[in-house]
């Protein structure tokens, strides 16, 4: 069996932040661990700094639970320098080339309006962007095999 993976992204907006990857992924907030009601009740059972909020983080899950966990926690420093490691939105979909790039560029659109910038564009194959505090991820379509329809 594989190891499972969660990922982190530092910021300095969690709300932001969490707001804008819960359009680009379609995850949804993570409810809390059991046996809590709320992240604020499963905040209070650590020994953080008082100033610490729920607030200061955003958890964030796949509703279908297949992709990673993503906590975006709220950290003092801004990001200084460039990512050295992305995330690839894989865009689901089969069709043609110039049906699956539209399908990338109407997706990288969607994201723009949700406070995402274009930073490059690889014409036909995947588009770079950054969230709204500057990290960097791509839009690409799905792999072939991933697109291919179930067999009836």
């Amino acid at each position: 069996m594989a190891t499972g993976i969660s990922l982190t992204l530092d910021c300095t907006n969690a709300r932001l932040l969490g707001d804008f990857w819960k359009t680009a992924l379609d995850y949804i907030d993570e409810p809390p661990p059991p046996p809590f009601a709320t992240r604020e009740e499963w905040l209070a059972s650590f020994d953080l700094p008082e100033d610490d909020s729920a607030d200061d983080g955003a958890w964030l899950c796949d509703p279908e639970g297949v992709g990673p966990r993503l906590s975006i926690l709220k950290v003092p420093e801004p990001k200084t320098a460039k990512n050295r490691l992305h995330i690839d939105i894989r865009v689901p979909g089969h069709g043609s080339s110039d049906e699956r790039w539209a399908r990338i560029r109407s997706k990288s659109a969607r994201l723009v309006e949700a406070g995402g910038s274009v930073y490059e564009v690889a014409e036909g194959h995947h588009i770079v962007m950054t969230d709204p505090e500057g990290n960097e991820f791509c839009v690409a379509a799905a792999p072939a095999s991933a697109q291919a329809p179930a067999p009836a």
